[in-house]
């Protein structure tokens, strides 16, 4: 087996890893700090697309985990790179929160319901029927279909809710047209976070709680990719998928001294 670089550059998932029911995982501050004080380019991300990047910076500062704004990469802001490369200056029906709508806005996109482009489907926390009935005409009509992120359900204290993946499969069989999802696992969302901080794939990790997602995008984007038992995924899981990561580690605190 040919011998990896040695890591550079750290690309970390938020919820599960880093922090865990708005908790921090013991080790995150330390595991935080160091990346900092090395200089290293780092990234956190998220699926997630309902929030901006400030709103991230200021939710983790709360608990004690200090993350700049440009470190931190979202679907959101992922999506509206992505489409301000295949199609620049277009127009959008959205279906999402702040994190998307500002992040596309910020790409020099227009909102409209009017012939739009495209429709993009994001994580929000009231689906409405009347605006996912729009986006189903909208798409037999001709608007090309992207969604932020699959995640089929998201967490809340009284369970899991409906997300982006359920949603997109709701109006894929209404319309018959499947969604271009930009998020994890699309390694398109970790190289493009790459390329925001200067990075590359040979001599970076990818450090999550799911094999599904975090796991599998860092692999297919060729990083390392670190998996910790601080989230969804348990150690009698592993053994589910087809592929693994380069190391199982119990939380992020086992990182620490590989910066």
């Amino acid at each position: 087996m040919t011998e990896r670089k040695p890591i550079e550059s750290w690309l970390t998932d938020m919820d599960g890893v880093l922090m865990h029911e708005g908790v921090p995982v013991p080790g995150a501050d330390a595991f935080i700090k160091k990346l900092r004080d090395s200089g290293r380019p780092f990234l956190v991300l998220t699926n997630n697309s309902i929030y901006t990047a400030r709103d991230l910076h200021a939710r983790l500062n709360r608990i004690g985990l200090e993350v700049p704004v440009e470190n931190i990469w979202t679907s959101a802001l992922a999506t509206a790179k992505f489409l301000d490369t295949q199609h620049p200056g277009g127009t959008a029906y959205v279906i999402g929160e702040a994190g998307l709508t500002t992040a596309l806005h910020d790409a020099g996109y227009v909102m409209t319901d009017a012939d739009p482009d495209f429709v993009i489907l994001g994580e929000t926390r009231t689906y409405s029927f009347e605006a996912l009935t729009k986006a189903i005409r909208l798409i037999n009509a001709g608007a090309r279909f992207i969604a932020t992120n699959p995640d089929n359900t998201g967490p809340s204290p009284e369970g899991a809710l409906p997300a982006t993946g359920s949603v997109a499969a709701l109006i894929t069989k209404a319309t018959g047209k499947d969604p271009y999802f930009v998020g994890k696992p699309n390694p398109l969302m970790m190289r493009t976070g790459l390329n925001v901080i200067g990075a590359h794939s040979e001599s970076s990790a990818m450090i999550g709680d799911r094999m599904d997602t975090d796991v599998l995008a860092g692999l297919e984007a060729g990083m390392e990719t670190f998996l910790v038992l601080t989230g969804l995924t348990t150690e009698a899981d592993i053994n589910q998928y087809p592929y693994r990561p380069t190391r199982v580690v119990n939380s992020i605190a086992d990182l620490v001294d590989l910066i």
